[in-house]
């Protein structure tokens, strides 16, 4: 099988349904930023100092792949024929067990963070950042298209455990959180 089928080089791709649409397409943005994050959470992953989060790292990744193929996919009737993955909603609890498991180990919060300390730990900055922006343009998409509401809670989810993740990692990598605060003697 070839991987280049030349179908795209006028700027439009297709969704699973086999409908053309611009590769600038709110639900293309949408499932491409997915992908980016995906690919971001494969590079913390990678890092010898994520450690113990790797398995759950893999299990975010998974979950990821479903959501896109419910983005790139136009209809419910489309998504029974293709027997999409289907995120569940205790696959949002997992995360909210995890950020909760990792918090309990945390300095309770008095500031904001500035991104940093450490390569693991901006990476995780990074996948926040870009976990952010699969959110605003998948809600973008919700305006306009009705998507499983646990879609919007996973990725809700998904950025404040990236958050508390980032903050694990300084603590277990003995990084200095440098708190933000605003200069107001102007």
């Amino acid at each position: 099988m070839k991987i280049y089928t030349k179908g795209g080089d006028q700027g439009e791709t297709s969704l699973f349904s086999g409908t053309r649409v611009a590769k600038h397409h709110l639900r293309i943005d949408s499932y491409g930023t997915l992908d980016e994050l995906n690919a971001y959470l494969g590079l913390l992953r990678d890092q010898k100092t994520a450690g113990e989060h790797k398995d759950f790292l893999i299990f975010v990744q998974d979950r990821l792949f479903n959501i896109g193929s419910h983005l790139a996919t136009e209809s419910d009737k489309e998504k029974a024929v293709q027997k999409l993955p289907e995120l569940q909603e205790n696959d949002v609890e997992r995360i909210e067990d995890e950020i909760d498991q990792l918090n309990e180990d945390l300095p309770p919060m008095t500031n904001f963070i500035l991104p940093g300390g450490h390569t693991t730990v901006s990476y995780c900055h990074i996948a926040r950042c870009v976990c952010r922006r699969a959110e605003r343009l998948v809600t973008a998409l919700h305006q306009d298209v009705d998507l499983d509401e646990t879609i919007l809670k996973f990725i809700n989810r998904l950025s404040d455990y990236l958050f508390v993740l980032s903050r694990k990692l300084s603590k277990d990598l003995d990084c200095k959180e440098i708190k933000w605060i605003p200069d107001t003697s102007k």
